[in-house]
C-alpha cells in the first residue's frame, strides 16, 4: 500500500476495524493505526453479547431513583471513585438533563433505530468477513429476586414491546425449564429469545483484523495524538513524532476518541465506564443462555473461552488503577445467584468504555472538516452497534446516504 491511502481509521477495536472492512468493500484504500493493536481495549473482554433488545438509555428516570442507593455502594452496580468525582460533575450534569422524559424517548428512537440497522447488517458483515460460524442464538434471561423488583421492570418491557421486541415473561418453573442451578431467590424472569452473542469478543475482532490485513489493508501500531486539515485531505500526527496523510480519517479510538477529536477544536463530553469481568474456566456452569442480573449490574455468559462474569459501571476515567474488588464482588455474587458455580481458576479484566451522557453514540462528521468522520461512544454497546456503524461510516466516507436519519447521532449536539 502507498503511504497515502484514501482512509485511516484511529482504532483497531471492533467499531473501528469494521468499519475499514465495510470501507474496504466500497473500493477504498483503507489503513488502521491503533496505539496498542488489534482488539487491545473493550473489544477484547466485554461479554460477547449482540444485545439489539437493549434500546432503552442508561440516562433515564429510572436510573436516577436507583443511583443513590448503588453510589453508597462502592462495589456495587454503580461507581464513581472520590478522586474522580469533582472531574466527572459536568458530565454527570449532562446526564442528568438526558433523563428527562422527553429526551429519554428521543434517545429510545434513535438508539432502536441503530439497533435495528444493525441487527439487519449483522449477518451480511458476517458473512462477508468469514466470521458467521462465530455467532450464536442463546437468547437472554433477565432474572429478579422479587415481585417488586419484576413490576418495576414492566415499563421498560413496554416500551420494547412499542418497538417490536419479542420477549416472555416466565415464572421460576419456567426459568428452571430454561435455565437449570438458578437460585431459589430468583422468583421471575424475562427471556429475550431475539438475543445473539458471539463464540468470543477477543477471537472475532482479531478475526476481523485478518481478514481487513488478507484483502490489502494495512494495520499498525501507532498513536493518533492530532488532526490537522489539508486542503487535499487529513494530516494524522503520532506520537512520538511522525506524520501520515489521507483523504479521509475516521476516529473510532474507543476511550480516547475525545481526545483526537479535542486538536480539531471539538469539545465532546466523552467519559469512561470502566467495565470489570473475571472469566472462569469453560466448565465453571451449564449455562444454557446468557443471564442478566439487572437489579446487581452484571451479566453471566457462556463463552468459548469460558464463563463470563462481568459489567456494572464506574465512572472513573483512563488514569486511575484498577480496583480489582469491584470483580470480585461480582463473582461473590453470581456464586450466590448461581450456586453450582465453580469460582476458581478465573482471570479478572478490566476495559474501558466511552460512554456519552445520553447513551447515544457520536456519529457523524467533525465540525472542523468534512473529511474527518467520528464513530464513538458507544458505551457498553460497541459490539452489538458495530456493524450498523460500519454502514453508516462507509456510506458517508463514499458519499452515499446512510439508511437512517443519523442526526440524532451528531458528535456537535452537546
Amino acid at each position: 500500500m502507498s503511504d497515502r491511502p484514501d482512509v485511516i481509521v484511529a482504532g483497531a477495536g471492533v467499531v473501528g476495524l469494521s468499519a475499514a472492512l465495510a470501507m474496504q468493500a466500497r473500493g477504498l484504500r483503507v489503513a488502521v493505526l491503533d496505539r496498542e493493536g488489534p482488539a487491545a481495549g473493550a473489544s477484547a473482554g466485554n461479554a460477547g453479547a449482540f444485545a439489539f433488545t437493549d434500546i432503552l438509555p442508561l440516562a433515564s428516570p429510572g436510573i436516577l431513583r436507583k443511583a443513590p442507593r448503588w453510589l453508597l455502594d462502592p462495589l456495587g452496580p454503580l461507581s464513581i471513585p472520590p478522586a474522580y468525582a469533582l472531574r466527572i460533575a459536568p458530565w454527570l450534569l449532562r446526564f442528568w438533563r438526558a433523563c428527562a422524559p422527553a429526551r429519554v424517548a428521543a434517545s429510545t428512537a434513535a438508539q432502536t433505530a441503530l439497533m435495528d440497522l444493525s441487527r439487519a447488517e449483522l449477518e451480511p458483515f458476517l458473512a462477508a468477513t468469514g466470521t458467521a460460524g462465530m455467532l450464536r442464538r442463546e437468547g437472554n434471561l433477565q432474572v429478579y429476586e422479587s415481585e417488586a423488583e419484576f413490576r418495576a421492570s414492566l415499563p421498560g418491557w413496554q416500551a420494547r414491546a412499542e418497538h417490536g421486541i419479542e420477549f416472555r415473561h416466565m415464572d421460576r418453573d419456567e426459568m428452571a425449564a430454561l435455565q437449570p442451578g438458578l437460585s431459589p431467590r430468583l422468583v421471575k424472569g424475562t427471556f429475550t429469545p431475539g438475543w445473539r452473542s458471539i463464540e468470543d469478543p477477543l477471537r472475532y475482532t482479531l478475526a476481523l483484523a485478518e481478514r481487513f490485513v488478507a484483502q490489502g489493508g494495512e494495520l499498525a501500531r501507532a498513536e493518533v495524538a492530532a488532526l490537522v486539515p489539508r486542503e487535499d485531505g487529513v494530516e494524522l500526527r503520532l506520537r512520538g513524532g511522525g506524520a501520515r496523510r489521507a483523504g479521509m480519517a475516521v476516529v473510532a479510538a474507543g476511550a480516547h476518541s475525545h481526545l483526537i477529536a479535542r486538536t480539531l477544536g471539538e469539545r465532546i463530553p466523552l467519559e469512561t465506564e470502566r467495565g470489570y469481568n473475571t472469566t472462569l474456566p469453560p466448565g465453571a456452569f451449564d449455562l444454557r443462555t446468557q443471564i442478566t442480573f439487572g437489579g446487581h449490574g452484571f451479566v453471566v455468559t457462556r463463552l468459548s473461552c469460558g464463563i463470563r462474569v462481568g459489567g456494572a459501571v464506574e465512572l472513573g476515567g483512563l488514569r486511575l488503577p484498577p480496583n480489582w474488588r469491584r470483580a470480585d464482588a461480582m463473582l461473590r455474587k453470581a456464586a450466590e445467584l448461581l450456586p453450582g458455580l465453580a469460582t476458581e481458576g478465573g482471570t479478572r479484566w478490566m476495559g474501558m468504555r466511552p460512554s456519552l451522557p445520553d447513551s447515544l453514540p457520536a456519529i457523524g462528521r467533525a465540525r472542523a472538516t468534512p473529511r474527518v468522520i467520528y464513530a464513538f461512544g458507544h458505551g457498553h454497546l460497541g459490539l452489538t452497534q458495530s456493524a450498523g456503524t460500519a454502514r453508516i461510516v462507509a456510506d458517508l466516507a463514499t458519499g452515499a446516504r446512510p439508511p437512517i436519519d443519523i442526526a440524532p447521532y451528531s458528535p456537535q449536539r452537546f
